[in-house]
């Protein structure tokens, strides 16, 4: 286990973090939303989001909702952090569902999760329309997150919270004085998938702050900093890193507008710190280089990279200076950014780094709450995830000649399990409370880890080589005018596999930088630049065939390609 880099704050579960943080940082403003009127922003203080907590939940017992499971739905913004808040830290359990699932899925989840109440925004409206119409669920209460008033079906969730302050003013503790058990579960989450496959994940207080506490013993956030949250607040990447941890150091929040508005939002909220996929810091990055190149500045910044990279090596770091106006370019405030969710292309991070940019690169899963490591403010090793947090103990489970194996860990962030599912709580957790992650590592030495690919979608091959599709599509997405890339084993009849890669195409970069239009041409001119590639790696890893189109991979709300349905088109 590493140490601890800086000082932290204890927690026994987040209603003491929020009341830890909240004597702290009271005053300092928590959220600052946009308003209808232009370039006017409203802010809402820590105190002011605590006690609109507070109401709520203490309105959602008077709703005799006492450890009943409430859902939460819709897109991020701040009423979902409030009914987050007031489900988990005193009424009951609380489903975060994925915002952008179709309407089947959302009632089947709702089913699964047997909730009694649901909070959702006025997107949903229809959809939940429908499923009270139904009346196949156990949902007693719809709460708009949108409407000022409660109607005949539908309750307003600003109503509730008004309710709650006559509530609390009358001398109503319930919910304040809520006693929080750490180990139980209160949180179920989905994992992405199907719904038939997606599994229930049962986390606890317990899970979450322990993983809070490791962050903020490697990462530091100030009171000061401003937080850009984009990612769905469902998934836990952003629930806990992005929204809980960030309430928890006296930060301010921002909402994104939305990708196409990413940059101008960086710039307009004085971003300092932001967490997000590596495809949006990637896209960024190849936008910045292609700018420098568009002026002819490029062999100057080269030339600038090196000099600095020099001084560095004897303690002397002119990069903000020496790249102001790169920076500029980007916001000039943005200190942070952490990448997840899948791994970040070396070059890119080095890139970054080399202009002065901090990007640090983590790993997790949601049943480990969700961080298991990450680079931080001490230990960086491009390539890796960093170190594994100060609670968590990881191995590599039947490693090969190489070192390769599965990434196994055991810490305080660990599941409680899966919700109703007994046996792929044992396929997961084994009798020695080890967590397997189902990904393929590597730990140096030093202690850090590098991920080498998913072990479901290894491709072994007759002459027992495996095969990482990541690693492939890394190689092929360099390619200039690839977006992005999904590679896979055909069976050849023979018993074996043929190497195959789906290649997204960026026409406008294709036409430009190749001078092709028609789909034949396209097809001829990547496949070319594919055989370059293969020339650079072993033969049993050739990529043998390719398709190409223009539209987008099958992915889930956090960017990941969804391999299964994915191999459906190609197959």
């Amino acid at each position: 286990m590493r140490e601890p880099i800086h000082k932290f704050d204890k927690f026994t579960d987040l209603k003491d973090m929020l009341k830890i943080s909240g004597e702290k940082f009271g005053d300092r403003p928590a959220y600052m939303l946009r308003t209808e009127e232009k370039g006017k922003f409203k802010t809402i203080t820590h105190k002011e989001f605590r006690e609109e907590i507070n109401n709520l939940g203490t309105k959602l017992i008077d709703m005799e909702l006492k450890n009943k499971r409430i859902a939460v739905i819709g897109e991020n913004r701040y009423e979902w952090g409030v009914a987050y808040l007031a489900v988990v830290t005193g009424t009951g359990v609380v489903v975060p569902l994925d915002k952008a699932l179709p309407e089947n899925e959302i009632e089947s989840l709702i089913i699964r999760s047997e909730v009694e109440a649901i909070f959702y925004s006025k997107k949903y409206d229809d959809i939940m329309a429908k499923i009270q119409e139904k009346g196949n669920t156990k949902l007693r209460y719809y709460i708009s997150m949108d409407l000022k008033e409660n109607t005949e079906k539908v309750y307003s969730m600003e109503q509730l919270v008004k309710d709650g302050k006559q509530l609390v003013e009358k001398g109503n503790r319930e919910f304040i004085d809520a006693k929080i058990n750490p180990e139980e579960m209160q949180i179920m989450l989905f994992t992405s998938g199907t719904t038939a496959m997606s599994k229930a994940v049962k986390l606890s207080h317990k899970n979450i702050v322990s993983n809070l506490m490791d962050i903020a013993a490697v990462i530091k956030l100030y009171k000061n900093d401003v937080m850009l949250s984009f990612l769905p607040l469902h998934h836990t990447f952003e629930s806990t890193v992005g929204f809980l941890y960030p309430i928890s150091k006296g930060c301010k929040i921002t909402f994104c507008d939305g990708i196409r508005h990413i940059a101008e939002n960086i710039k307009e909220y004085k971003i300092t710190a932001m967490i997000s996929v590596p495809a949006l810091y990637e896209g960024i990055y190849k936008q910045v280089v292609k700018a420098i190149k568009k002026q002819g500045k490029w062999e100057k910044v080269q030339k600038g990279v090196r000099i600095s990279n020099t001084l560095r090596k004897i303690g002397i770091d002119i990069r903000a200076k020496l790249f102001k106006e790169i920076h500029q370019s980007l916001g000039e405030d943005l200190r942070l950014m952490v990448a997840g969710g899948a791994a970040l292309d070396p070059e890119i991070e080095k890139g970054y780094t080399d202009l002065g940019f901090c990007v640090y690169q983590g790993y997790g899963l949601t049943e480990t709450s969700p961080v298991i490591a990450a680079e931080d403010d001490k230990y960086r090793r491009l390539g890796s995830i960093g170190k594994a947090f100060p609670s968590v103990d990881v191995k590599i489970f039947e490693p090969n000649e190489e070192g390769i194996g599965e990434l196994i860990a055991k810490a305080p962030s660990v599941m409680l399990g899966y919700y109703n599912n007994e046996e792929a709580t044992k396929e997961a957790i084994d009798e020695q409370g080890w967590f397997h992650t189902g990904d393929l590592a590597r730990i140096d030495k030093d202690g850090y880890i590098f991920i080498t690919g998913r072990k479901k979608y290894v491709i072994v091959l007759q002459n027992g080589k495996n095969i990482f599709p990541e690693e492939l599509e890394a190689l092929v997405n360099k390619i200039e005018g690839v977006k992005e890339s999904f590679v896979y084993g055909r069976p050849d009849g023979t018993g074996d596999y043929k190497i195959c890669a789906k290649i997204v195409y960026d026409k406008e970069i294709v036409k430009e930088v190749y001078n092709v239009e028609n789909i034949d041409d396209i097809k001829e001119t990547i496949w070319q630049e594919v055989k370059k590639m293969n020339k650079s790696m072993p033969a049993y890893k050739y990529i043998r065939d390719i398709i190409v189109t223009d539209q987008e991979l099958i992915k889930t709300t956090t960017q990941k390609i969804k391999r299964h349905e994915e191999m459906k088109t190609v197959s």
